[in-house]
């Protein structure tokens, strides 16, 4: 009995340390693609989270103070249009109508030589 209580108590031994290496190797591995990742992705010039975050904000801002000076265009566009408006419904205006005709009333008309 004792000779199989000892043959378990190594195999254990063996199988705890075999255990603790593949986890060791496991994590080298991981590291080691973790760093072959992070070159090969350096060497194709993506952008970092933090610079994303930055050049959307500008752009945010950007496009909200293109819509403000948008709307100041479209107020001092309409303001400046309205005298013009004006001036041109003064000249499209018909002018007085000339003294309407009375019925039956005949206007004296010079006679040229005849």
């Amino acid at each position: 009995m004792q000779s199989q209580n000892r043959f378990f108590d190594d195999l254990s031994k063996v199988l705890n340390g075999l255990a603790g290496t593949v986890a060791g190797v496991g994590r080298e591995a991981e590291a080691g693609a973790r760093e072959r990742a992070k070159e090969w992705f350096g060497g194709m010039d993506f952008v970092s989270r933090d610079e994303f975050e930055a050049v959307k904000e500008m752009a945010s801002k950007a496009r909200a103070e293109a819509d403000v000076l948008k709307k100041r265009l479209d107020a001092l566009e309409k303001g400046a249009a309205a005298p013009a408006r004006k001036a041109a419904a003064k000249r499209a205006a018909p002018r007085e109508p000339a003294a309407p005709k009375v019925a039956g009333r005949k206007t004296a008309q010079p006679k040229t030589g005849g």
